[in-house]
């Protein structure tokens, strides 16, 4: 059923994932009320009425256009921990980000974006990166390419010799022990810097505008629609483990992303205080 879906129907997630743009999150964009936003667990850790409503719509859209399919989204995990277990479960899922990068939306900034991939058995299938106010859509199915407005993308290599650019996950929303982890990139020949939208980073390394990425968080919704985009671009993955990331399991933390496997390994060694 599935290997049906991603042959013929993909079309219709984009329309999905366009129409919940358009219609729950660009109304609002730039235009909150004080009301319209909430702290979740504290204040740089945001929700607003874009995001749930937002989420609510793909809810329903997606599982409308492949039946027997559910959805794992940020906000429906926030209200019931136990919905991120349908990633272990045999059902097609639908892993949802409404609003990646909900700090920039609220403060005006266009770099957010909507997050959307379709999993199953832990393998990601099929995502979209869609950046409504930036007007770019990234695709990416397994076997067949990474997509920017239907234009190829490829990751490549680092120029040898040049500086390593890394974008680290946020001191905002880090642990003590995070940072002094994340703090082994402080090197020569490596230029470290926060993160933004998650989405988005995964597709500056897809495009090759950034060498890497190191998380220390596992959230599915932030991750799978990227890192399946920059598998496909042509780069690499892992944890500090060395093992692959994957959505369905506890992973060692944190992981490395990169344009290629050994800008993978380098990061790698470094978070491991072995390079």
């Amino acid at each position: 059923m599935i290997e049906d879906f991603l042959a013929r129907d993909l079309s219709t997630v984009e329309e999905a994932v366009r129409k919940a743009a358009a219609v729950e999150i660009m109304p609002r964009f730039r235009q909150l009320a004080e009301h319209e936003v909430d702290e979740k667990s504290g204040p740089h850790d945001l929700v607003t009425v874009a995001d749930r409503r937002a989420e609510e719509h793909l809810t329903a859209a997606l599982t409308r256009l492949l039946p027997g399919s559910v959805v794992v989204g940020e906000e429906a995990v926030h209200a019931d921990p136990g919905v991120y277990g349908a990633l272990r479960g045999d059902a097609p899922v639908w892993i949802v980000d409404p609003v990646d990068g909900t700090r920039q939306f609220v403060g005006g900034d266009p770099a957010f974006c909507t997050l959307v991939a379709l999993a199953q058995h832990g393998e990601i299938l099929a995502s979209w990166t869609y950046a409504p106010a930036l007007e770019e859509l990234a695709t990416a199915v397994r076997g067949q390419g990474a997509y920017v407005n239907g234009e190829a993308i490829r990751s490549g290599s680092p120029e040898p010799g040049a500086e390593l650019r890394v974008a680290i996950a946020h001191p905002l929303y880090t642990s003590e022990h995070d940072k002094q982890v994340l703090g082994r990139l402080d090197v020569p020949g490596v230029a470290a810097r926060p993160c933004g939208s998650a989405g988005l980073e995964y597709l500056k390394v897809a495009r090759g505008e950034m060498d890497a990425l190191a998380f220390t968080w596992p959230s599915a919704w932030d991750h799978a629609a990227g890192l399946l985009l920059v598998a496909e671009a042509g780069g690499a993955q892992c944890t500090v483990a060395g093992e692959p990331f994957r959505i369905d399991r506890d992973n060692t933390l944190p992981f490395a992303v990169g344009r290629d496997e050994p800008t993978v390994r380098r990061v790698r060694d470094l978070l491991r205080g072995e390079a």
